[in-house]
């Protein structure tokens, strides 16, 4: 029997909840469009046909196993076997529109309306008809020990993954199929550039060579590039190489960390625009704490470089196949700049090999369409590694000040100031007159993880928004990874100055019973006791998730810093599927890891010089330590756990640093002086 389910009302969508003034002769870009997701939603989601169910996946699977949780939670309320249910990977003409995957939402989000959907169908397919979808739906099935089949399932796909079967956009191949590129000049596309003189007879006399492609679409920012079309990768790089473009380009005119400066923003703007805590502290006085950090950009360094396939129908139709983080968004932007009707565009989504917020635009999606139609065939564009990280936007960087005054032994007063590049209005996406009003609004990304924790007689937290040459973005947890990096080793050196063990001073401060708890437990899944030499911190994400975390260090002679241990206690509500989670809970000690002592996004000048990961290095895994994860679940709903332990693992580790006899950490990464001696010299 089929069973498709409906339910009554209007299903009203909004957008991002911005309202912007457009001013005259500003063109407005494509505004992201993220409904939350609903019953409504859901029913389109699971449906049934001949004895099996069939799974629509209303999330991007990149590598954090959503496809496997769901599926546990549509066979559990399906009462239905693994092998009963298949799961696809959604295109935009498969599902109604459906929330971006990002900031670790997927199990908060999503999981009670497709386990409500499912029991609807549930009750359907039972008595042989349509259940009503107005009545209150049958009682949730949770995966429980009464399943002991759904409590460690099969990774869906796993197989697929360890086999090579095609799951990524790269694989993909289409009839008559060729590949393109897009040549951009060698600087940031902040600045005005375009191809000002190249050998096109050299070109065309190359192997392989198909197209030659001069359009205003092939623009990023306010660079304007140039597109060739070749039947091979490999005739591609010939062709880039014979066409020995010239550049015409705009001089670069600051560089980002002048631009970042705290102490010289402070200088001219003591009261920075946004508030995070909007207490006054007193600004005259001897301060017991006055410590600067500077965070620099890092890139996302996915293990797959972005890529797409386009092909136009005779009738003009477009389809897409991406590997992008919202399948929407890639039909919004590609029928604005194409001047399709949605419906003349479908967009084919795949497994993404890694993305962590750098795959939410639309750069290489848009770049594969007009290579497409100006050759009229199908083409596929692959980003190179070093188009990863010249072309692809990369953290914020920013720059703290935190100064603290203590009394009796407590945070009487709390000042952090702080400025960053913008994340959420990227300027990747956004351009500079859009930028512009959104300083008046702030930069939820910007803020997250600023808020502090723990009790302070007055707490003072402000920050500033600059557009800068870097672009910069959404970036594993946004601003939590940076922000709580700061908060907690500025808490560690107050504990310090104290006098106190740092344990004992985050716990007397601490404002959340669930964050004392995940302290209490994993210092003693650590053995912590007072004088340990051992690092320590903790955090809240998106005031939802807990995390905290303890990171053993060797300092060798020369200043060389090696992670021996971590022990990490997490609460995220109630866990779907527990090695999934520690999966995750280790992805984020080994990015902490990366940040403090390994990655650095080389420049040269304002301008991104890395073209690989000899460049811009990330742990290998000769640098990860023993990892030891504890999930505390006592019943709550689940939340995010993808980018939870963000908000301790880097602090922890440079909390370590300082506590093995090391300095404070204070620019990153760190690097021990050339002499031997322990620094905190960053970049």
């Amino acid at each position: 029997m089929s069973a498709v389910l409906t339910r009554r009302g209007v299903l009203q969508l909004s957008g991002a909840g911005l309202t912007v003034a457009l001013f005259a002769g500003c063109a407005l870009p494509v505004i992201p469009k993220r409904p939350a997701p609903n019953l409504d939603d859901a029913l389109g989601w699971i449906r049934h046909e001949a004895g099996r169910y069939t799974l629509w996946l209303p999330r991007v699977e990149m590598g954090q196993g959503v496809l496997t949780a769901l599926k546990q939670i549509a066979c559990a309320e399906l009462g239905v076997g693994w092998d009963a249910v298949d799961v696809k990977l959604p295109g935009t003409g498969d599902i109604a529109r459906v929330k971006a995957t990002v900031g670790s939402d997927s199990m908060k989000d999503f999981v009670l309306p497709l386990a409500q959907a499912c029991a609807l169908l549930r009750e359907a397919v039972a008595c042989g008809g349509f259940a009503s979808a107005d009545d209150p739906p049958p009682a949730l099935r949770w995966p429980t020990a009464d399943r002991p089949d759904l409590r460690r399932p099969p990774l869906e796909q796993g197989e697929a993954i360890v086999t090579g079967r095609p799951l990524f956009v790269a694989d993909v191949r289409r009839p008559g199929m060729v590949f393109g590129r897009v040549l951009y000049a060698p600087q940031s596309p902040e600045f005005a550039s375009s191809p000002r003189a190249f050998d096109e007879a050299a070109a065309r006399a190359q192997p392989g060579f198909v197209a030659l492609v001069r359009d205003d679409l092939l623009e990023q920012g306010q660079a304007l590039g140039l597109g060739i079309v070749a039947t091979t990768p490999g005739a591609l790089d010939r062709i880039e190489r014979a066409l020995a473009v010239q550049w015409q380009a705009e001089e670069i005119k600051a560089d980002w960390r002048e631009l970042l400066d705290i102490d010289t923003r402070l200088a001219s703007d003591p009261r920075l625009t946004h508030a995070v805590h909007d207490d006054t502290v007193p600004q005259a006085g001897a301060w017991d704490v006055d410590l600067r950090f500077d965070i620099p950009p890092a890139a996302h360094a996915a293990m797959e470089p972005r890529a797409a396939v386009a092909e136009f129908a005779p009738d003009g139709r477009l389809q897409l196949w991406v590997g992008s983080q919202d399948v929407f968004y890639q039909r919004d932007v590609v029928a604005k700049r194409l001047g399709l009707d949605d419906d003349q565009i479908t967009v084919h989504s795949h497994r993404v090999g890694g993305a962590f917020g750098g795959k939410t635009i639309c750069t290489v999606e848009l770049e594969a369409a007009v290579l497409a139609r100006a050759a009229g065939r199908p083409v596929k564009v692959q980003w190179t590694r070093a188009q990863e990280f010249a072309q692809g936007f990369h953290r914020a960087p920013s720059s703290h000040r935190v100064r603290v005054r203590l009394k009796d032994g407590r945070l009487q007063h709390w000042w952090h100031g702080f400025v960053s590049a913008h994340i959420l209005f990227t300027n990747a996406a956004m351009p500079p007159w859009m930028q512009a009003v959104s300083r008046f609004v702030g930069d939820a990304g910007v803020a997250r993880g600023a808020k502090l924790p723990y009790r302070a007689a007055v707490r003072e937290t402000r920050f500033a928004l600059q557009r800068l040459p870097v672009l910069a973005g959404p970036w594993r947890g946004l601003g939590a990874g940076p922000n709580h990096f700061v908060t907690e080793s500025v808490i560690d050196e107050c504990a310090r100055l104290a006098g106190q063990d740092p344990l004992a001073f985050r716990l007397a401060h601490v404002e959340d019973a669930r964050l004392a708890r995940v302290l209490r437990r994993v210092a003693q899944m650590a053995g912590w006791s007072e004088g340990s030499r051992l690092g320590l911190a903790c955090g809240i994400y998106k005031d939802m998730s807990y995390a905290a975390v303890v990171a053993e260090v060797a300092v060798a002679a020369d200043g060389a810093v090696r992670v021996t241990q971590m022990w990490c206690a997490h609460d995220c509500g109630r866990v779907i599927n527990a090695s999934q989670v520690r999966a995750q809970c280790e992805g984020n000690l080994v990015w902490g890891l990366g940040m403090v002592l390994v990655e650095a996004l080389r420049f040269d000048g304002g301008n991104v010089a890395a073209t690989s990961f000899a460049d811009s290095p990330i742990p290998r895994w000769g640098d990860i330590p023993a990892l030891h994860i504890d999930l505390v679940d006592t019943g709550e709903p689940p939340t995010g756990a993808g980018e939870t332990a963000i908000v301790a693992a880097g602090a922890a580790i440079a909390n370590a640093i300082r506590a093995a006899g090391g300095t404070r950490v204070l620019s990153l990464p760190y690097r021990p002086a050339p002499d031997g001696r322990r620094n905190n010299a960053g970049l």
